[in-house]
């Protein structure tokens, strides 16, 4: 995908190796199996294996494989969960994957001010675990059980957005190793604070290119009283989005609003064991008290009705509503069954709400005019969709039909002031649109990168690369 050359590999250091070794014993390696299982995430970007991977156990490790990296020169890429989709593991210089996998304990938890800090290996499905019985959650879901670290450092975001915000709305504070090795603490647990530079928003969606994260300081939120799901289909793609629109525009305080198209649709049927109409589909989700909850599903039923929608299917229990979660966060593998054998190329924008319905609309009759299986998902309250190519990547005419679509549909996205990528981040698969998006702004980021990273040793090749 990338039209960035790649950098000639050379050995490790004999050196360096042995010094890992001393420090990490067994959690040092060098076998093919452990570097090619952290050379990719979970797109069709090809592996690009590191030449070591360590596993350290607390920030202090980080910090000490960092600095011997550091003074052999060689490049460093922090793994998280691996279920990025641009490429941002990949190992495109070669060097030292740093496995934040052991770093996934609770630090703290405080319950009366609403925070807690953890390290950065502890995924979100893990912490639920540990919020049971506090009254409190956090919020931010991008469907794949991925690290705490790995969202903060691509500034994840998902399917609650819309209410919640992403995690650059929800990370108070970030433990981070420097390229030299150098410890550093950013924000704080106060919910406001003047002093000096935010280095916390630097870092979120820095991707690990001046930094590896090690702790993250989360906000959390008090559980709603009332929780209510709802299903509703409409006649075409236009009457879902703009029942979307107006409900935002009615300042209804929706927790989620997710958008299937048909084709989507038509792939969650098959492999969730639905029978929902295969046309334009919202997912929606209300919280608050159970007024509050009533009266903002009837406000969006309305709306929903007035563009052809179908009365809304419920789902109140909690099993039932993790099974319906559970059917639109399993899109991108129900999508994958559509065709056996082929692969998943997921890719996002985001645009400003009112541009949502001519942007997807011209996206899905470019799909269509290009002979592609590729189904469209979206977070569609925040103006965020993603298509899902369906592709053999071996297939050059295929590929190339496929890569002519998503420039497109990013050409579209940053013409009317969105950008190339919502929330799937920039790794290197975006690289390539980042100066149509922020021009000189991007020798800006160059320099930070520079003077933060002057030997250019985290994660080379992305980003500003």
């Amino acid at each position: 995908m990338s039209t960035i050359a790649h950098t000639k590999r050379s050995p490790l250091p004999q050196a360096l190796e042995n010094e890992l070794e001393r420090t990490f014993g067994d959690r040092f390696t060098t076998a093919e199996a452990m570097r090619r299982q952290h050379g990719e995430g979970e797109s069709f970007h090809a592996n690009e294996p590191p030449d070591a991977v360590v596993f350290p156990d607390s920030t202090a490790e980080v910090s000490a494989a960092v600095r011997a990296c550091h003074r052999h020169a060689i490049p460093m890429i922090g793994f998280g969960a691996g279920t990025s989709l641009e490429g941002h593991v990949a190992a495109r210089q070669g060097g030292v994957t740093i496995a934040t996998s052991g770093l996934a304990r609770l630090i703290e938890l405080n319950p009366e001010d609403m925070d807690c800090r953890v390290e950065a290996g502890m995924t979100r499905k893990a912490l639920d675990q540990h919020l049971k019985g506090t009254g409190l959650f956090f919020p931010i879901d991008p469907g794949a059980d991925a690290s705490l670290g790995g969202m903060a450092a691509t500034g994840a975001s998902g399917t609650t957005t819309v209410r919640y915000g992403t995690m650059r709305e929800n990370v108070l504070g970030l433990t981070v190793v420097l390229p030299d090795g150098t410890v550093i603490r950013t924000g704080g647990r106060a919910r406001k604070s003047s002093a000096g530079y935010d280095l916390t928003r630097l870092f979120l969606g820095s991707e690990g290119t001046i930094g590896i994260i090690t702790e993250v300081l989360l906000r959390l939120h008090g559980i709603p009283e009332a929780i209510a799901s709802a299903v509703c289909s409409f006649p075409t793609l236009a009457a879902a989005v703009d029942a979307v629109i107006y409900t935002i525009q009615s300042g209804v305080p929706v927790a989620r609003v997710e958008l299937l198209d048909d084709v989507q649709m038509d792939a969650v049927n098959r492999y969730s064991d639905f029978d929902y109409p295969v046309r334009p589909t919202l997912f929606f989700e209300f919280h608050g008290s159970a007024a509050g909850v009533e009266e903002q599903s009837t406000e969006v039923g309305l709306i929903a009705k007035e563009l052809g929608g179908t009365d809304f299917e419920w789902a109140t229990r909690a099993e039932d509503r993790s099974r319906l979660w559970a059917a639109r966060h399993e899109a991108y593998y129900a999508s994958l069954a559509l065709r056996p054998g082929a692969r998943g190329w997921a890719t996002d924008v985001c645009v400003p709400i009112s541009s949502l319905a001519d942007c997807l609309l011209k996206t899905r009759e470019d799909i269509d005019a290009e002979g592609l299986l590729a189904p469209i998902v979206a977070h569609a309250g925040d103006g965020n969709f993603h298509v899902l190519f369906i592709i053999d990547p071996e297939d050059e005419e295929e590929m190339a039909r496929a890569k002519r679509v998503n420039a497109r549909m990013i050409e579209q996205a940053i013409s009317v002031g969105g950008t190339c990528t919502g929330e799937h981040g920039v790794g290197y698969g975006k690289v390539p649109y980042m100066r149509a998006q922020h021009g000189e702004a991007v020798d800006a980021m160059r320099s930070i990168k520079e003077a933060l990273d002057p030997k250019g040793l985290m994660n080379p090749g992305k980003v500003v690369a």
